[in-house]
Order: C-alpha cells, then sequence, then structure tokens
C-alpha cells in the first residue's frame, strides 16, 4: 500500500488513546507519518473532536494540519440524504453517512473507521456502494484499521 488516499473517521483519533484499539491506531498513524498513505479528514471530524478529551484534540490537530480537509458541498450534503433515503442509516446517524459521503466525493480509496454499526458493517457496506453507483459515483471500500495496517511477520 503506497500513497493511497484514506479518509479516516473520528473514531481512529480517538482509538489511540483507547486500550482496546490503541496498537492498530497507532500503526495506521505510523502509515500517515511514513507517507505511506494521504490522510483525509474533514470539518466534521473537527466539529465531533471538540467534544473529545483534550489529548485527542491535540492529537487530531498534529494530524490535520498535514491532511487534506475535505470540503463539505452540497453534493456531499445529497448524498448523505440519499443514504438516509436508502434505509442505510437514520437520521440519528446523520454524521456517519455524512463521513461516507465526504470519503466518497473526496475520491478517497478507503475509509477507516472504529463504528462498526453505522459504517464498517458487512450489511452496510454494500448498500453505500449501491447508492453511489446509483448516482453515478465510485465505490468505496471501507475497514477497520485492523484491515489496513502492516503486520510485521
Amino acid at each position: 500500500m503506497n500513497n493511497m488516499k484514506i479518509y479516516a473517521d473520528t473514531s481512529i483519533f480517538g482509538g489511540v488513546f483507547d486500550k482496546e484499539f490503541s496498537t492498530p491506531s497507532k500503526k495506521f498513524f505510523q502509515l500517515v507519518d511514513s507517507k505511506r498513505i494521504t490522510l483525509v479528514t474533514s470539518a466534521v471530524v473537527k466539529a465531533e473532536i471538540e467534544y473529545a478529551p483534550n489529548n485527542i484534540q491535540i492529537f487530531f490537530e498534529r494530524y490535520a494540519s498535514i491532511s487534506e480537509i475535505a470540503d463539505i458541498d452540497e453534493r456531499v450534503l445529497k448524498l448523505r440524504d440519499e443514504y438516509i433515503k436508502a434505509g442505510i442509516v437514520t437520521k440519528n446517524s446523520m454524521d456517519d453517512a455524512l463521513h461516507v459521503a465526504i470519503a466518497t466525493l473526496s475520491r478517497c480509496d478507503i475509509i477507516v473507521s472504529w463504528n462498526f454499526k453505522h459504517i464498517v458493517h458487512y450489511d452496510k457496506i454494500p448498500k453505500y456502494n449501491a447508492v453511489n453507483i446509483l448516482f453515478g459515483y465510485t465505490q468505496i471500500d471501507i475497514f477497520s484499521p485492523l484491515e489496513v495496517i502492516d503486520y510485521d511477520e
């Protein structure tokens, strides 16, 4: 994996400080540090991080300064609404659908997330991609960091 464009949602930044997700989250950011991937984030992530503990906010700011910050425009909001209309997630999970829409329209190769309920879910991924195809967008791969990090063999 070299120079892939990967969108990281809010859970990835918090995962660095979570006992269960810390090791793979840190390995993911090592890929960013080694410039093997281009990190993409968004204003949605920034807004969600504002409510996180200070250590997560500081960590996010460190990577926001070297990330591509994806735009949120009418096309992104329309795609988010189409995901909701298709029943992939409800309006209560609007920001989760927004992450997928942002990553899709920013032409990211992959979304990484620890959100197994609304984003990294076997039943939802093909539905997100079906909507993408229906509206003329490319499919997007959605994984947890466990599936994109390097394993020392």
